[in-house]
């Protein structure tokens, strides 16, 4: 297969030799090896370690500033601004990286992000590790051969980890390395970062751009249905705050863990895989996801015994950002494992989940349309260690849309078209609390347990949460329920799990500060919603 019968010539690229594209996973797992990338594991998955990198790097991402995009772009601090003229600069190195003459191998993925074929991105990354290739492979939608025929892109993501910019800061950038996106050539590069997850969110982002733009609202959260395809859920969330596990239900299918878009149609993933953490992992707790490690999986930084291979996933002496991307039939119970599309219905249900540092919110509520506006918008959470560089324990923040690193454009257009939804399909909006009872992180308190909020989750599926009898707390306004089948009643009063109520309402107070300044950095367009807020004078309501 030749440079110009794939496109490859119009990116710059002629270099002939070694071009393997869409291998199959045992290639591309072979190749590994005898490039000594990695090593095989447990139950035959792959093994790597991202080198420096084990996390994402958004101090180091970019956009280019030009003309058919500046306009839409959300500026700031998630989308840095770059020239034309820099990009240009370092797309020139990276091509004349692959342009080389090495022996090395140049490996293409060619597939799909969405399963909605009406609003799928075809998808090309380029890179020179196998073990980068296999990430794609299983990541992404992986296409049939007829589809590959007469494939073309519409964009395109070069990852050249190896190459550097030593010249970062006479660009007044960063650091060495860089995430570059150009919307207007379709194109993205990737130096000096092997970390694997640059190229899953950085696709992501550019469907975060283009499909609102049509309509169809692009979301940072996991969804599942009942055994009857019905009845879709969707679940909220950063890294941390349990996206992947809670979706992941043995007795609900699974659409996907951590893409999706809801057009007017329904649901659709935007993955052909899952990306999950695995410190801590523990087979009884995760066991969809323990099981799902088996051959065509993709560990990165754990540790293990070199002699035997066993893995010590509480280790985290690499990184606590330890992960496993697998396709996601390696999850029996998927709808793609089931032979059908990664789709769903309308969702009835929503879950926003939030990992509080503070000890504050309640393990469960119920949210009005104004309080679910105001929540999705203020996105809190608390980063999680190894997450992104620089975080080593738990740090309370706002990310707007449980999503606020891949937005690129402003968070009130999502936000208008999740509202817009929600009124349009009636769905019923829950804050779920996974982070810590009983005290802040910081004073040694334990988090929710696993069973405790599964019982939480399954209470809203089936509705018998509706049941309850429900009470407002202090400090939100927030409803919450006095009692839950399979739930330790202490538990969904938080003030009450404190050994000293005046420590949590200093704490509370804290926290409601913090939500009330944090909504002010959106103007007055959202200064109807700010009721939906902490309520400032919590102490006059009946605890």
């Amino acid at each position: 297969m030749t440079v110009n019968h794939l496109g490859l010539d119009k990116l710059g690229i002629t270099q002939t030799d070694g071009i393997r594209r869409n291998l199959p996973v045992e290639k591309l797992i072979e190749d590994m090896i005898l490039n000594k990338e990695g090593t095989i594991g447990m139950n035959g998955a792959a093994m790597v370690d991202t080198g420096l990198f084990t996390g994402r790097s958004p101090l180091d991402k970019y956009i280019v500033e030009e003309a058919t995009s500046s306009e839409n772009i959300w500026w700031g601090d998630v989308n840095r601004k770059i020239s034309s003229e820099i990009f240009d600069e370092l797309y020139q190195k990276v091509i004349q990286f692959y342009n080389h003459g090495d022996e090395s191998n140049t490996y293409i993925f060619d597939g799909f992000g969405g399963a909605a074929v009406d609003h799928r991105l075809n998808v090309r990354i380029i890179a020179k590790k196998a073990w980068q290739a296999h990430f794609c492979h299983n990541m992404f939608i992986r296409p049939t051969r007829e589809e590959l025929l007469n494939f073309c892109p519409d964009f395109t993501i070069i990852n050249a980890s190896e190459v550097y910019n030593d010249k970062f800061e006479q660009h007044g950038l960063n650091s060495e390395t860089f995430i570059i996106f150009n919307l207007e050539k379709k194109v993205a590069i990737i130096g000096g970062t092997e970390y694997g997850g640059e190229m899953k969110k950085g696709i992501f982002s550019v469907l975060h751009y283009k499909l609102p733009l049509k309509g169809i609202l692009s979301m940072h959260c996991s969804a599942n249905v009942d055994t009857n395809g019905r009845n879709t859920a969707l679940f909220f969330g950063l890294s941390g705050t349990g996206k992947t596990t809670l979706s992941t239900d043995p007795n609900r299918p699974l659409i996907g863990d951590d893409e999706h878009g809801w057009s007017d149609d329904g649901i659709f993933n935007f993955e052909g895989g899952c990306y999950a953490k695995v410190i801590n992992l523990d087979k009884e707790a995760e066991p969809d996801i323990y099981n799902a490690i088996r051959h065509g999986a993709l560990l990165e930084n754990v540790c293990y015994d070199e002699k035997t291979r066993v893995i010590d996933f509480t280790d985290g002496s690499k990184t606590e950002n330890t992960r496993v991307s697998y396709p996601i039939d390696h999850i029996e119970n998927s709808v793609f494992a089931s032979g059908k599309p990664s789709m769903g219905p309308h969702p009835k249900i929503i879950v926003f989940l939030t990992c509080d540092a503070y000890g504050v919110l309640p393990p469960v509520s119920k949210l009005t349309p104004d309080q679910a506006m105001y929540h999705f918008i203020s996105g809190y959470t608390a980063k999680v260690a190894g997450t992104e560089r620089g975080i080593t324990e738990p740090v309370a923040t706002f990310s707007p849309c449980f999503g606020g690193p891949f937005l690129t454009l402003h968070p009130l257009k999502y936000a208008e078209l999740l509202k817009s939804k929600i009124q349009t399909h009636e769905s019923k909006v829950y804050l779920v609390n996974t982070g810590w009872i009983g005290g802040s992180a910081a004073s040694g308190a334990k988090r929710i347990s696993i069973q405790n909020t599964r019982a939480m989750i399954t209470s809203i599926l089936d509705g018998s949460i509706e049941q309850s009898k429900f009470k407002t707390e202090p400090v939100f306004g927030l409803s919450c329920p006095l009692s839950l089948i399979g739930v330790d009643t202490e538990v969904l009063n938080p003030r009450s799990s404190w050994d000293n109520a005046d420590d949590y309402d200093k704490q509370a107070t804290t926290l409601g500060e913090l939500f009330t300044n944090n909504f002010k950095t959106y103007g007055k367009a959202v200064s109807y919603l700010e009721n939906a807020g902490p309520i400032r004078n919590h102490n006059e309501i009946a605890i």
